[in-house]
């Protein structure tokens, strides 16, 4: 950042461009395997939402089918809360407000694991989903112009953690009725779920199809500076591609691709690569499940102790309503910082945690639980 400074401190990609941009769309694409080859630039996530939108809803204008505009979203989604990331987004506490300013998304079943009847499996949970999908799309598919999902872990909704076995059925079922699909990766990506895209744990030999976009932001630049993009298809770059402006993606932000969030974003791959930073993450992933079975697996208050790479969540049963907020003053009087989303405690590790700052997280967090569930005088 520092060399950049001196060279070019920014520029809007309006018309113009500059090598950094360029080289991390290349590098970015790559990752993909050139499946998305295509860069847009913010500076954050849901700014990155509402390019996804925007560009899915203006794609099937441009193709002749202008009544394809409306979207869908899975149950306790959450993409941000810009206007139209808020339209996708099904948190009420975030959208009750700002209500008559949305177009609400319908939304289908979440596969949360957490809701599997008697004797039902995680990957049965997702096949039973994946048909109140595919009933949804069969009445409404003419409509929707794109279907928006966290892939692998809902943040918001609980940590929600869920088999990718349900992607691959979403993906099938987005192909077969003419939806796009948005990957929204700003919380997933970046390495988070023990891979630097979380769609690469979707794909197999016999189901190798990407989503048609992908929302990048937080890790990209390792928190240094704001960016986010989306990436996308020559498919859906080739219906902007034209003389007419109506055709073009009308969007504007004066930071797009902003030069020095550029060099700090290749820098943290160079880190990634150098590093070897998706192995050691696994690494760290097994020694924090290693530390949560032996502190929390048998612990009577918790349920649903669950991971994803560096994500990992547990539910705790008979918690007051007030629990969260007593929670996390009492993880910070054991120095943790812990935010619990209701009754679900979670855990988002920086990378650079060693063995003793994973011990010290979950003895803390073990500390606050037991703290926060005693008896009050």
């Amino acid at each position: 950042m520092r060399d950049q400074l001196d060279r070019l401190e920014h520029v809007m990609l309006a018309g113009f461009t500059h090598p950094p941009v360029v080289e991390l769309s290349e590098r970015l694409a790559a990752l993909t395997g050139n499946r998305l080859g295509h860069a847009f630039y913010a500076s954050d996530g849901a700014s990155a939402v509402e390019i996804a939108l925007k560009m899915s809803a203006h794609y099937w204008r441009n193709k002749g089918h202008p009544h394809k505009n409306r979207f869908l979203c899975l149950a306790g989604g959450y993409h941000g809360e810009t206007l139209g990331a808020l339209g996708v987004t099904d948190m009420a506490l975030f959208r009750e407000a700002y209500a008559p300013l949305l177009k609400a998304a319908a939304t289908v079943p979440t596969p949360d694991p957490r809701r599997a009847k008697g004797g039902e499996t995680a990957v049965e949970l997702a096949h039973r989903a994946a048909a109140a999908l595919e009933a949804h799309l069969l009445h409404h598919h003419a409509e929707i112009a794109a279907l928006i999902v966290e892939p692998l872990v809902q943040g918001a909704a609980g940590m929600v953690m869920y088999e990718p076995e349900y992607l691959r059925l979403v993906r099938t079922l987005c192909d077969r009725f003419n939806v796009l699909l948005i990957a929204d990766e700003i919380a997933v990506g970046n390495g988070r779920t023990g891979t630097y895209f979380a769609w690469e744990q979707v794909t197999t030999e016999h189901h190798p199809r990407w989503p048609d976009f992908i929302c990048l932001s937080k890790g990209i630049t390792g928190g240094y500076l704001p960016l986010s993009l989306v990436l996308t298809t020559d498919e859906v770059y080739g219906a902007f591609y034209a003389d007419s402006t109506a055709k073009a993606f009308l969007h504007s932000h004066s930071y797009t691709g902003n030069v020095l969030a550029c060099r700090a974003a290749l820098a943290t791959l160079d880190i990634f690569k150098e590093d070897n930073v998706i192995v050691s993450n696994r690494l760290r992933a097994e020694q924090l499940d290693r530390l949560l079975q032996r502190r929390f697996v048998n612990h009577p208050a918790i349920r649903h102790l669950r991971q994803r790479g560096m994500i990992a969540a547990f539910d705790v049963e008979g918690a007051p309503p007030d629990f969260a907020h007593h929670f996390s003053c009492a993880a910070l009087e054991r120095n943790v910082l812990l935010r619990p989303i209701g009754n679900t405690v979670y855990f988002m590790p920086p990378y650079v945690m060693n063995d003793s700052e994973l011990l010290l997280l979950v003895d803390g967090a073990l500390g606050a639980l037991d703290a926060t569930l005693a008896p009050r005088a």
